[in-house]
């Protein structure tokens, strides 16, 4: 201790008169405090006003630069000594000795800035504004074909510098990206491969920009897929298999990239992954599985990776993630019913699945998912339903092998995820379906529900597929019981409210059930289509110059056979109907101009 006062004492007289030797010995003694109590020794360096000194020590020519470097670069590594360098002064004299040849300083020049930077918006900055981060992205370049031990430690100081300097800051890393670092990296990856010190930086670097929208599109103008690949399929230890993950998986998100990824073999794997840690309870493999196949999923987002994968159905990989969904890991039953899902994105696959025998399976696991079921499972398995339920040919198939049964199970569910997608499955399969139409809309259980759910104000979409599907029972079905069911339900004031809908498309789906409520069961409907305000709400849809052709064409069919009904009538007369109506003969749409005229007409009668 005494030794260390006595060198930090000279230390401050010592920059002026002194020569290198003393000075020499002072550093040594300073490191040799750091190595013993790194903590202690820099709260003492602080506090005695040695860091101002060091600024002046700074010299390409000196022979102690290095050590005052690496003097820098270990009381760095405190938190509460990062400021202080700043402040001190060191950063600008630091950053011009990243313009000298020696080896030596680079490297703990290097290391002082990167830990100057670390978790600090300071020390980042003053590093950003003496231009720093520059002059290491060319060293990199130059030294990337390099493989001596000395470059290549040097070129992980570098990379582990602009890790620290642009970790969460996206600014930062975008400048980094404009200066053209990645292709700089990648390659340096396909290089020094063999390192495993520099590849674990070049692989945290890369964590770190992938996040980044413009650096994918950067990322995939290079060979990242195959190098990262290439490097995933040598790695044995979980921790390094986990940092390939966390650079593919945000990477993954770019369509081209998925593509590249598929095309280097990551699919391959992927499932061998899955194979060997399917029936393991280590920790490491449950984390490996769910990553693998959770990655798995994401490349079947995109349009052309999922059609190269799914082969026309005779798939090695469509075949292997079909047989994850009746294994007993919920992991893999979910990502198979997403991966289902996510095959079922176009009319030619979803027929080729439906034909084969898909429904079947994902009924049996929703079967095993009814009584205090794994949520997410339920909600993959009906959107991989659902999607396959879109085209036509597939909707009676999918009815006679009692979908609608399965789905109905989940009718009690009170997770507004899983209610989504059940309401969704319903309203697919029933889409012209007029005889499962009336069946599910003479099932007072479901209607009621479903009446219930249009109230569900905190779940917007729950409300608003609750409203599609009670209209969509009626406009497929065109049937009076169901319409008694929905009025006897207290279905109809929803029918009405949704007619005021946002949406163009739920607003007109509202104004063609009302108006086969209206030609089919107006009496029995009567009272609630008033208590509902609906001829007022008509009115205002037709004085609205915003509202869609299709909206005031319908609602003008609606009033023509709401006259039928006379306490509703005497509404229509009492609000100057003719007055709104007369003016839509002259409107562009001729087709609404058209209907004008015959409302008017009928309108006219009627008075």
């Amino acid at each position: 201790a005494d030794n260390l006062s006595d060198a930090l004492k000279k230390l401050k007289i010592t920059t002026t008169d002194s020569t290198a030797d003393s000075l020499e010995g002072c550093l040594d003694c300073l490191l040799q405090a750091l190595a013993q109590n790194n903590m202690e020794t820099s709260e003492k360096i602080q506090k005695s006003g040695v860091l101002q000194v060091f600024a002046s020590l700074l010299m390409p020519q000196s022979s102690c630069t290095a050590k005052v470097a690496n003097i820098i670069a270990e009381v760095a590594r405190n938190e509460f000594m990062r400021n202080p360098c700043v402040d001190a002064g060191l950063v600008p004299p630091l950053v011009q000795l990243l313009n000298c040849k020696d080896q030596e300083i680079l490297l703990q020049t290097g290391r002082a800035l990167g830990n100057i930077c670390y978790d600090s918006h300071e020390g980042r900055n003053a590093v950003d504004h003496a231009g720093g981060a520059h002059i290491v992205v060319d060293h990199i370049r130059s030294l990337c074909s390099k493989t001596d031990p000395a470059s290549e430690k040097l070129l992980t100081v570098f990379c582990g510098m602009l890790m620290n300097y642009s970790n969460e800051n996206d600014t930062l890393q975008s400048q980094l990206i404009n200066m053209g670092v990645i292709p700089t990296l990648v390659k340096l990856l396909g290089i020094h491969c063999q390192n495993a010190a520099l590849t674990e930086m070049c692989l945290v670097a890369f964590g770190n920009l992938a996040e980044l929208e413009s650096s994918k599109e950067q990322f995939a103008y290079t060979n990242i897929a195959e190098e990262l690949v290439k490097l995933f399929k040598k790695q044995i230890e979980h921790d390094k298999k986990e940092m390939i993950f966390e650079v593919l998986a945000p990477l993954a998100e770019n369509d081209v990239i998925k593509l590249q990824l598929v095309e280097a073999g990551l699919v391959e794997c992927l499932l061998e992954i899955v194979q060997k840690t399917v029936d393991s309870d280590r920790e490491d493999d449950i984390a490996e599985l769910k990553t693998a196949s959770d990655l798995m999923v994401l490349l079947l987002l995109g349009d052309e990776s999922m059609q190269k994968l799914f082969e026309g159905g005779k798939g090695s990989v469509f075949q292997r993630v079909l047989s994850w969904i009746p294994s007993n890991s919920h992991q893999l039953q979910l990502a198979g019913a997403l991966a289902i899902a996510n095959f079922a994105r176009n009319d030619g696959n979803c027929i080729h699945m439906v034909d084969n025998g898909i429904v079947q399976i994902l009924m049996d696991l929703l079967d095993r998912h009814v009584e205090d079921g794994n949520v997410t499972v339920q909600h993959a398995a009906l959107s991989a339903l659902r999607n396959l339920a879109i085209p036509v040919v597939n909707k009676a198939k999918m009815l006679s092998a009692g979908v609608a049964e399965t789905v109905l199970k989940f009718l009690r569910s009170e997770m507004p995820p899983v209610q989504f997608k059940l309401l969704g499955t319903l309203r697919m399969l029933i889409d012209a379906q007029a005889e499962a139409a009336e069946q599910l809309g003479k099932n007072i259980k479901l209607v009621e529900r479903l009446v219930e759910w249009c109230e569900a104000k905190d779940h917007a979409g729950v409300m608003g597929e609750s409203n599609r599907l009670l209209s969509a029972l009626i406009r497929h079905s065109k049937s009076k019981d169901v319409i008694r069911t929905i009025v006897q339900s207290g279905g109809i004031k929803h029918l009405v409210t949704m007619a005021t809908s946002e949406h163009v498309i739920m607003q007109n789906e509202a104004l063609v059930a009302l108006a086969l409520i209206a030609a089919l069961e107006l009496v029995t409907a009567e009272k609630d289509l008033e208590n509902a305000q609906l001829v007022q709400i008509l009115h205002r849809l037709l004085s609205d110059d915003r509202s869609a052709p299709e909206i005031k064409y319908n609602s003008m069919v609606l009033i023509c056979a709401l006259i039928g009904s006379e306490p509703l009538q005497k509404e229509v007369q009492s609000m100057a109907f003719l007055e709104v109506v007369s003016k839509l003969r002259s409107h562009e749409n001729k087709t609404v101009a058209q209907q004008a005229s015959l409302t008017e007409q009928r309108l006219a009668v009627e008075s």
